[in-house]
């Protein structure tokens, strides 16, 4: 039995696993496209952060609109970077800590 998979969504707030040795299983793949659209989602916000970095117009409404988002596509892009460095770590490895819901510092 494989190890069990750390899913790209919460309930109420705590993470969520799948344990199952099928990875096309029907939950694996919609994991699998949940991350996909996550980490599509985050390039996207990118762009924009960048376009309204780069505005000496833009308002401070505006740049803190955007920062609140980055920081959900960076949450989301760590749960799936845990989640998958999860799965490819070895039988006998010690599993890493349990992603949190804050960084260090209080954010």
């Amino acid at each position: 039995m494989s190890r069990p998979r750390l899913l790209p969504w919460s309930e109420d707030g705590k993470p969520v696993y799948l344990d199952t040795d099928d990875p096309d299983s029907m939950l694996s793949r919609l994991a699998d496209e949940m991350e996909e659209a996550q980490l599509s989602l985050g390039h996207e916000v990118l762009a924009a952060a960048r376009q309204m970095v780069g505005d000496p117009d833009a308002s401070r409404t505006e740049l803190r609109f955007t920062a609140a988002r980055l920081a959900e596509c960076l949450f989301d892009a760590l749960r799936v970077a845990d989640s998958r460095g999860e799965r490819l770590a070895g039988e006998g490895d010690d599993p890493p800590p349990a992603p949190g819901t804050t960084c260090p510092g209080g954010w």
